[in-house]
């Protein structure tokens, strides 16, 4: 067991797939020689030469579209998006391709590619490199989806998106990369796609999150658990497919639920989850769900960025709400 970030979890997992597969390869823009634009792919290229770590030209519909014609050919390319921000030019392939080609083959051809993307706010970036908009590529079926939150997480779904025979997207949140540390197993070891972790019992009020605003969840927990109040809380790691029964059991127990994301307000995942307890566990609930976004505006630059992503103090009064109800 070593303590390690999410950072340094990831390149571990990358450097432990390349060594254990020789079909595995990484390309993106500066991945190689500069290791990436937040030093991820640091040293793998050193490690495994130019032909497996691949320095891409600044065209990530190109990147993307290579790496469907290296997966039909038998390799197994992970892609990096420098930021969210940029992958709008890749989307055609992704929507066109990449989602479609199991389905467009009839099961004779499938993609083992991955798709790394850092997102999200908080670290006073510049334009198109802060966005939340996970609902894009959410809403295009043939993807799976996975957010990890804490260095365990990261090694153990690059495991398994790599090892997956379909494409997954990986959303990386770039506030957390060297925020928490943890202690992580020798890899590589595996984290199921599609399985929500429940991080804390309670009985009072669900909470439920991914990404970097689980951080802002737990601290909300801790408040709320000063106030007495028993508090469920659940990273749900995977946004495609979604581990429905989990987040169903725990609002069955609780009758109320907070959900965050950091993400625009109308359209976005947060949507999602509650149209997925509505259906399933109405009658269990005792008040209105509530959740707690970002603005439905572009998301700002760093003097304002604080007043965009949810607040602890914006979830504990989100979460009183449910319990005053």
């Amino acid at each position: 067991m070593t303590a390690t970030t999410i950072a340094d979890a990831i390149r571990g997992a990358l450097a432990a797939e390349l060594e254990s597969d020789s079909r595995v390869m990484v390309l993106g823009e500066d991945v190689g020689r500069n290791g990436g634009v937040f030093r991820i792919t640091d040293g793998l290229q050193a490690k495994y030469g130019p032909d497996r770590v691949v320095d891409t030209p600044v065209a990530e519909s190109g990147i993307i579209g290579t790496a469907v014609g290296l997966a039909i050919g038998g390799m197994r390319p992970v892609c990096e998006m420098q930021f969210m921000g940029f992958s709008y030019p890749a989307f055609d392939q992704i929507a066109s391709h990449v989602a479609r080609m199991r389905n467009r083959s009839r099961h004779r051809f499938t993609l083992p590619m991955v798709i790394r993307m850092p997102f999200g706010g908080g670290i006073g970036a510049a334009e198109h490199h802060s966005e939340s908009n996970e609902a894009l590529y959410v809403n295009v079926p043939g993807l799976k989806i996975v957010v990890p939150s804490t260095p365990y997480d990261a090694a153990g779904l690059i495991h398994s998106a790599v090892a997956d025979p379909d494409p997954v997207i990986i959303l990386e949140p770039i506030r957390l990369y060297r925020a928490v540390k943890e202690e992580v197993p020798d890899l590589p070891f595996d984290v199921p796609i599609g399985v929500a972790r429940v991080e804390r019992t309670g009985s009072d009020v669900t909470l439920i999150s991914y990404g970097a605003m689980t951080k802002e969840m737990r601290w909300a927990a801790d408040h709320l658990a000063t106030e007495g109040v028993s508090v469920e809380v659940i990273d749900i790691r995977t946004l495609v497919p979604l581990d429905e029964a989990t987040v169903v059991a725990s609002v069955e127990k609780t009758g109320r639920a907070v959900v965050i994301t950091e993400a625009a307000r109308t359209g976005g995942f947060a949507s999602e989850i509650i149209a997925v307890i509505q259906e399933r566990a109405l009658y269990s609930l005792e008040a209105p769900i509530q959740r707690v976004t970002g603005w439905d505006t572009v998301f700002p630059l760093r003097r304002t960025e604080e007043y965009y992503l949810p607040s602890v103090e914006r979830i504990v009064r989100a979460a009183r709400a449910t319990l005053e109800a």
